[in-house]
C-alpha cells in the first residue's frame, strides 16, 4: 500500500485489478475525477452508482442541464465529464464551451441511438468518448478510465456500424490541416484513408506498394499519435474528417 496525504485527507493509492502500477520519476495520478450531467434523475443516479463502484473513480459533481455542464467544468475541474446527449440536444457548441474551460477534459457522450451526423459532429468538436445507453456497466467504467488517461473510447459495435455506413468504397485522402489529426505524416494519412474502407494491413500495403511490416509500424505510430486504442477507433476518427457523401435525389 502507498498512502498519500493531500489537502488534509489520507488517500490510499492501491492496485487496480490486483496489480500495482508504479510511475517512477513522475507524480502519482489520483483517481479519475468525474462529473455526470443528465436531465433524468433516475438515469443520472444509476450512472453515478455504477461509477462509484470503481475504487479509482471519484464523482466530483453532477447536474441536469447544459448550463450545469459548463459550470461544473469550471468549478470542479473534472478529468472526465459524462453527458447525456438528450440533455445536450443539438447544442453542440456547448462541447466547445466546456473544452474552452479546460481542453484536457475528456467528454464522454451517452446516446440513445447512433446518428452518424451527431457522432461525427461530436468528434470534430473534441469529444473523445461515445457509447450507447444500452452499454454494460463494465463498458461504461472502461470508457471513463480510458478517457481519464487522455485516450479515446468508442463502443466497438458502434464504431463498426458507423464505418460500414460511411465507407465509400474508394480512396479519399484527408487534408493535412484536418483538426484532431495532429502530427500525422502524409503517409500516415494515406494509410488511414484506406483503413476506413476496412482493408487489412496486407491490402493497404499492396495499395501503397509497401510491406505489411511497414504498414504495422505506421499503424503503431498512428494509434499513439491519435491516442486511440485500436484501428477501428482510428478509422472512425479519420472518417469523421472525410467528406461525407450525400445520397442522390
Amino acid at each position: 500500500m502507498l498512502f498519500r496525504s493531500i489537502k488534509g485527507q489520507v488517500n490510499i493509492c492501491l492496485s487496480h485489478m490486483g496489480k500495482c502500477y508504479w510511475n517512477w520519476g513522475a507524480p502519482m495520478k489520483e483517481g479519475v475525477r468525474v462529473c455526470v450531467v443528465d436531465k433524468h434523475p433516475l438515469f443520472r443516479d444509476g450512472v453515478i452508482l455504477a461509477l462509484n463502484s470503481q475504487a479509482d473513480v471519484e464523482i466530483v459533481g453532477h447536474g441536469s442541464s447544459i448550463e450545469d455542464a459548463v459550470r461544473l467544468a469550471q468549478e470542479r475541474m473534472p478529468d472526465v465529464m459524462v453527458i447525456d446527449t438528450g440533455t445536450l440536444g443539438r447544442s453542440m457548441e456547448i462541447i466547445e464551451a466546456i473544452l474552452q474551460q479546460d481542453s484536457r477534459i475528456g467528454i464522454l457522450l451517452l446516446a440513445d441511438s447512433a446518428e452518424e451526423e451527431h457522432v461525427y459532429g461530436a468528434l470534430k468538436r473534441g469529444v473523445r468518448g461515445y457509447i450507447l445507453k444500452g452499454a454494460s456497466r463494465a463498458e461504461l467504467l472502461q470508457a471513463v478510465l480510458v478517457l481519464g488517461q487522455g485516450q479515446s473510447f468508442i463502443s466497438p459495435s458502434l464504431a463498426a456500424k458507423l464505418l460500414m455506413r460511411s465507407s465509400t468504397g474508394h480512396y479519399v485522402e484527408v487534408k493535412a490541416s484536418s483538426p484532431n489529426l495532429p502530427h500525422l505524416t502524409p503517409r500516415e494519412r494515406q494509410i488511414l484513408s484506406i483503413l476506413v474502407q476496412g482493408r487489412s494491413n496486407k491490402e493497404i500495403g499492396n495499395t501503397l506498394d509497401l510491406s505489411e511490416k511497414t504498414i504495422k509500424h505506421h499503424l503503431t505510430n498512428i494509434l499513439q499519435k491519435l491516442r486511440v486504442r485500436n484501428r477501428v477507433e482510428a478509422a472512425l476518427m479519420m472518417s469523421s474528417h472525410m467528406p461525407q457523401h450525400q445520397p442522390h435525389s
